[in-house]
């Protein structure tokens, strides 16, 4: 019934042309503020799934490294127990170190990461391949896949490489001020492959293999600098998690995905954030523009209460029609707003509407990534800043009071 009245009132022609205007104002900008964050959140929503793509190709589901220090002891029978865990697929231990790598007058400051063989088993590294081979030696004969990046660095194609490159490496517990050389071993390893993820890999990491960089680095037989995980489900995630925390005690520290990169990750939270209020903002705006019409509407109605009164309307009833008022003004304007969202972002996924600028993307357009939730939200907010802003207009027209007229 309330929605009735509150619609023949939206329809109808008001004396006042005023009133119509100041309404389709609220409308329109409830419709654009709805539309232009949903586009935003799905622009955003798209590049958080290609950054974490990105990411994932680099980092695995969890990662075991120590407490306190740079290093962690792990023994083949707590190896073997660890890969005996529910929901865990594969394991891979890591060396890993900062050193300085030199192609003749070339040089370079780089992340040497030494990998065993079930490296490739819990990352995609390999998929990421632009040149050569994944090949990555032995200690004797030490192979290198490195960022495009780094390439670019030290001025050298790995696929197509002639000499080997040199590599030093920091010795453990070396602190021989007098003569700093001393604390450096030197190494040499074959370009054989390059790989391009992410400028955050391209220009940091070269792989080898496990054995060269424990043996340059004076590593003990069960010590290393990390082992990582790939699981079986990513939902059960936490629960793998805590089995790994009793298993091995409070000495090693076991991150998530998602922990490895929280800076990344809440960056890109806060900007979402940052959107959303912004948007909130925009609405209050409209919300003024909806006080001033519904006001309007009811001073122009109250020959409208009066009638509805001697019929036996309470106050409360006629409160709740210009309630609905304001409710249906900002559903037409949520409606229209999520309709053109939703057309713009399938005319962006469908035809690639608008480009990204440069040649250094993995794409060429902008991603959007529809998300359910993102419409909820969107709608319980309008709805919110709807019943907020028609309670005034709403509270006086119940307010008018009851004359009786011969």
């Amino acid at each position: 019934m309330y929605l009735i009245f509150a619609w023949r009132y939206f329809k109808a022609k008001k004396s006042t042309n005023a009133i119509n205007i100041i309404a389709w104002v609220s409308v329109t900008a409830i419709a654009f503020a709805t539309a232009a964050l949903l586009v935003l959140w799905s622009a955003f929503n798209g590049f958080e799934g290609l950054v974490k793509s990105l990411y994932a190709t680099f980092y695995t589901d969890l990662k075991i490294s120590a407490s306190s220090g740079k290093t962690i002891i792990l023994t083949p029978s707590q190896i073997a127990q660890l890969s005996a865990l529910d929901n865990i697929r594969s394991v891979s231990l890591v060396a890993e170190e900062k050193a300085l790598l030199q192609n003749q007058d070339y040089q370079a400051i780089i992340e040497l990461k030494g990998v065993d063989s079930n490296y490739t088993q819990v990352t995609t590294v390999e998929q990421s391949l632009v040149r050569g081979k994944f090949l990555l030696g032995d200690a004797g004969q030490p192979g290198a896949v490195m960022g495009v990046g780094i390439e670019n660095a030290i001025a050298v194609l790995s696929d197509r490489a002639i000499g080997a490159l040199t590599v030093y490496l920091p010795k453990k517990g070396a602190d021989d001020i007098s003569n700093p050389l001393s604390s450096f071993n030197e190494g040499k390893i074959i370009p054989n492959g390059a790989f391009a993820i992410q400028q955050d890999f391209d220009n940091k990491y070269v792989l080898t293999n496990l054995d060269f960089v424990k043996q340059n680095m004076g590593f003990k037989p069960d010590e290393y600098s990390a082992l990582e995980i790939a699981l079986i489900s990513t939902d059960r995630e936490e629960v793998t998690k805590k089995n790994i925390r009793q298993l091995l005690g409070p000495a090693y520290k076991v991150q998530t995905r998602f922990e490895q990169n929280s800076s990344l990750y809440n960056v890109m939270r806060l900007e979402k954030y940052a959107i959303y209020g912004i948007f909130i903002l925009v609405l209050i705006v409209a919300a003024f523009n909806m006080i001033g019409a519904l006001t309007m509407l009811v001073l122009e109605k109250q020959k409208d209460i009066q009638i509805l009164q001697s019929m036996g309307a309470t106050r409360g009833w006629i409160q709740r029609i210009f309630l609905t008022e304001g409710i249906l003004l900002a559903a037409i304007g949520a409606g229209i707003g999520i309709s053109l969202a939703l057309l713009l972002c399938f005319l962006q996924l469908q035809y690639k509407l608008i480009p990204l600028e440069g040649t250094s993307f993995v794409i060429d357009y902008y991603p959007v990534k529809l998300v359910f939730t993102d419409f909820v939200i969107v709608a319980a907010t309008v709805f919110i800043i709807a019943v907020a802003a028609s309670w005034f207009p709403s509270k006086r027209a119940a307010g008018q009071p009851f004359e009786l007229r011969n």
